[in-house]
Formats: structure tokens, C-alpha cells, sequence
């Protein structure tokens, strides 16, 4: 049996004639960019999470740099991000000219410590970025909480939580804003790249909407030195189509997440995903901890179980931010999470049949 890690095409082929006509109804329009294809989606995902604007850009680093610029952080500010997590949430901070200031995560969840980001504030320090990491949905409250005391924005990654709740809230809605990823590997993915912006600040969703756009509302008008990242028309509709079966696709997310759990949880070498009782994750990735990572790969490539690790370098290690002078145990909690995690295979096209294979391949190979 071959298990690829990630079934992209097959959202295709079940869609096949939802997406063909949304493809010809963008194309017969004549309008490729920005447009009522895109004003459409924006609408329909802003009354899925539950926010006043949604605002379409490229792709989900952008989301993030654009968020940042739009609050004037940059320059001389500070942003306080997960260490562990994938290095665009770092790259957006550079991209906006902030200072980065990592904090360890929750080894048990793989998050952002809430118990350790007061101690990273000082007198510069503007934001808090946390990550939803895997689908995981960070710890809210508490990071709220201390934002209203120091007076911070908090800016959400939910790149990778589509669809995921905090207690009776979906991810997204959470702080002033939030960017989101469309990549097609995600639990809502375009065919190609996409991202967006997500708020209950009007003025924040105005000057998001400006900056996207050269800085201009009007054409030909320019208000500032703004970029070129607007969601495509095509790919917004492609998005309307998906966006329908997010909630269904990510149930099916959640039953082998509880198969995986039934099972695995008899292998002690095994450290499995934590749920906290407010959470409930949307499964992007199902990310299982153990000190023979490294064999059980080899194992599981011979057995045609595609696997992949997220992430095994983190950014504070990657050649990328060598010139900020981190070394190796700086950041011990994120190192030993990069060196042990694993993330089998979940996507909702997954059979039962493959999942008994994976959980019997994994088995056996502790057994060994």
C-alpha cells in the first residue's frame, strides 16, 4: 500500500465540476483581478468566522507583513513570536523592519507559553504573534489578557487553523487580527497561492485594503508606498467552492485524529498531540513526538507511509537569521521539538484501510 502524506488532487477530482464552473464563470467575466469574485469570497469567509472584514492578498507571509505595516509596527518596535513555528511568522516581522523577540512554547502543546511572554516584554514591544501551530489553537486568553495590560495588538497566525475553535470561538476572530494561508496543502486551500487578512478594525481593513494594492483606493491615486498582494480572482473562487466543505472535511479530520489516538496511545515510546479541554483543533497535521523519529522515517519510507517534519530546522537555527547570533540551545524546548516531531498522514481522503495501515506500520515498528 502506497500513503503519500498529502492528497492534493483528489480535492480536484471530487470537485471537479464545481471548480471547472467556477474557472469558466472567472474567465467569462473578464475581470482578473480584485473584482466581485473576490469582494464574494471576502464576504462569505468574514461570516464564517464571525468578523466584521475580510480582506484577500497573495498569500498568508503577506497577510502578516501587511497586518504589521497597517499598525505602523517597524522600526525601533519589537514583536514577540513563538520560537517554534515556521519561519514566515518570523519573516514577516523582518519584513516590516521589527524587532523579533522569541518565547519558548508549551512543549505539551507546541505553542506559545503564555507563562513565559511578560518576562520577553520591554518598553518597545508592540505586538504578540501567536501561532495556531498544526491546527492547534494557541492559548487565548491568557495572551489577551496580558496584551490589555501592556496595552499590545495581538496579530493571529491561523495559517494553519481553518476552521479550528477556542472554547466557542473559531480561530481568527481571536485579536485584532488575523492572517491567514490558502496554500493548497491547507485544510482550506486554493490552487495556488492565496492568504488573507481578518479583522473587526474598519480602520485597519481600510489601510490593509490600500496597501495590497500599490497604497491606493483609487486607481492611478496613491496614498503611500504600498505592495502588490491581492487574492486572485480565480483562486477566490476556487475558495468559495472549498469553503463549503471545510466543516465536513475537517470532521473527517477529527475522526482520524480519534483513531490515531485510540490506537497510538498504547505505545509508550509514543508522545502524542495534547488537547487542552478549551480547544479543538482543525487537524492540519497530526504531529506524534518520539526520540527514534529518525528510524521510524526509514521505516516508514520502506512500508510507503509518506511522512513529513514540521519543521526540522527552527528559524532561530536557520542559516536565514544566522546574522542574529542564536546558537544551538538558546531555544532548548523548540530544539527538542524539531528533533523528535513527525506528522503522519491525515488529510480527509485517508481510507480507513490506510489508517489501520498506519497505525499497524507505527506499531510494528515499535514492536521491533
Amino acid at each position: 500500500m502506497n500513503i503519500p502524506f498529502l492528497d492534493v488532487k483528489s480535492t480536484y477530482v471530487l470537485l471537479k465540476r464545481e471548480l471547472d464552473s467556477s474557472y469558466k464563470r472567472v474567465m467569462n467575466s473578464g475581470l482578473y483581478i480584485l473584482g466581485e469574485e473576490v469582494e464574494t469570497f471576502e464576504k462569505e469567509y468574514a461570516k464564517y468566522l464571525g468578523v466584521k472584514y475580510c480582506i484577500g492578498v497573495g498569500n498568508g507571509l503577506d497577510a502578516l507583513h501587511l497586518i504589521l505595516r497597517a499598525y505602523d509596527i517597524g522600526h525601533g518596535d519589537e514583536v514577540i513570536v513563538p520560537a517554534n513555528t515556521y519561519i514566515a511568522t518570523w519573516l514577516a516581522i523582518s519584513y516590516a523592519g521589527a524587532k523579533i523577540v522569541p518565547v519558548e512554547p508549551d512543549i505539551s502543546t507546541y505553542n506559545i507559553d503564555p507563562a513565559k511572554i511578560e518576562k520577553a516584554l520591554t518598553k518597545k514591544t508592540k505586538a504578540i504573534l501567536p501561532v495556531h501551530l498544526y491546527g492547534q489553537p494557541a492559548d487565548m486568553d491568557s495572551i489577551n489578557k496580558i496584551a490589555r495590560k501592556y496595552k499590545l495588538k495581538v496579530i493571529e497566525d491561523a495559517a494553519q487553523a481553518h476552521g479550528a475553535y477556542y472554547k466557542n470561538s473559531l480561530v481568527g476572530s481571536l485579536g485584532n487580527a488575523a492572517g491567514f494561508s490558502f496554500y493548497p496543502g491547507k485544510n482550506l486551500g486554493a490552487y495556488g497561492d492565496a492568504g488573507a487578512v481578518v479583522t473587526n478594525d474598519l480602520t485597519l481593513a481600510r489601510r490593509v485594503r490600500m496597501l495590497r494594492n500599490y497604497g491606493s483606493e483609487t486607481k492611478y491615486f496613491n496614498d503611500e508606498k504600498g505592495f502588490n498582494s491581492r487574492l486572485d480572482p480565480l483562486q477566490a473562487a476556487f475558495l468559495r467552492v472549498r469553503l463549503k466543505k471545510l466543516n465536513a472535511w475537517n470532521k473527517k479530520r477529527v475522526k482520524i485524529a480519534n483513531y490515531y489516538f485510540k490506537e497510538l496511545s498504547k505505545i509508550e515510546d509514543l508522545t502524542l498531540p495534547y488537547v487542552p479541554n478549551w480547544a479543538k483543533p482543525a487537524w492540519h497535521q497530526f504531529v506524534i513526538r518520539t526520540k527514534k523519529r529518525d528510524d521510524l522515517i526509514k521505516f516508514l519510507n520502506m512500508k510507503q507511509i509518506g511522512t513529513l517534519i514540521h519543521y526540522p530546522v527552527p528559524p532561530h537555527l536557520s542559516k536565514a537569521y544566522s546574522d542574529l547570533g542564536w546558537q544551538k540551545g538558546d531555544f532548548p524546548i523548540t530544539e527538542e521539538i524539531a528533533e523528535t516531531v513527525l506528522s503522519i498522514p491525515i488529510g480527509q481522503f485517508l481510507t480507513k484501510k490506510e489508517q489501520e495501515y498506519v497505525v499497524d506500520t507505527i506499531s510494528d515498528f515499535f514492536v521491533r
